[in-house]
């Protein structure tokens, strides 16, 4: 992504989202290093969390199933399904509950018809496709020397960028509501719940993080228009 046959374009925007990138990456793997090591006093596991949210807000169809991976955690909205890592599901740490009631968040958002997710998912089948040709489409641009084929690479990216910023409040709400649903239901002693929010916090920048990436990379591609 850096090389064009321009070289290096941009590079001064690029290299300061990377260290944002960095930096959030950093703090979620500290976060759930520590936390994952710090077990809640009343010791409910992760996937007893995610089923006592969803039971609670009558949501008995959704399922909550473990699958592999490190923080691979998630909501699945077509097959209305809470997927939790290993560490998560079988858990019983600060992280593990915390973890549990977001994603159990992102199902009660769905259930409610929360506005930011239902565009989120709609844009998500055709940014999935429209991404893997924004650069094609830009190098192609650049060797043919036509501003009409980057304009498009451009229209495709600022989709990438839409859908990015759209997750912001999905995944802010959805941390907000796991902080309340943890406190109604009395999985954590008040005294543990800054633990969730940290960990809860630190995860959220990784999102902060990928929308100042995708920010920087516009300005390159702007900046490679101007120069073609």
């Amino acid at each position: 992504m850096f090389f064009t046959p321009y070289g290096f374009t941009g590079l001064q925007y690029i290299i300061p989202a990377m260290i944002l990138a960095f930096i959030a990456q950093g703090m979620v793997s500290s976060a759930y290093g520590r936390f994952s090591k710090v077990s809640t006093r009343r010791g409910t596991t992760g996937y007893e969390v995610a089923r006592r949210i969803l039971d609670m807000n009558g949501l008995y169809d959704v399922q909550v199933v473990e699958i592999g991976g490190k923080l691979s955690d998630h909501y699945d909205p077509r097959r209305r399904v809470v997927r939790l890592s290993s560490g998560i599901f079988r858990g019983s740490s600060i992280a593990s509950v915390s973890v549990a009631a977001h994603e159990c968040g992102h199902a009660l958002q769905h259930a409610k018809g929360y506005v930011p997710l239902t565009f989120r998912s709609l844009l998500a089948p055709v940014v999935s496709v429209t991404q893997n040709f924004v650069w094609v489409l830009v190098v192609l641009g650049v060797l043919f020397s036509s501003t009409g084929l980057i304009d498009l690479g451009i229209v495709f990216f600022l989709g990438v960028i839409l859908f990015q910023m759209v997750t912001l409040p999905v995944e802010f709400n959805a941390s907000n509501r796991a902080i309340r649903l943890l406190g109604d239901l009395n999985v954590l002693y008040e005294d543990e719940v800054p633990g969730a929010r940290k960990m809860l916090n630190a995860a959220a920048l990784t999102y902060v993080a990928a929308v100042a990436m995708s920010l920087a990379q516009l300005m390159r591609l702007l900046m490679i228009r101007n120069r073609d």
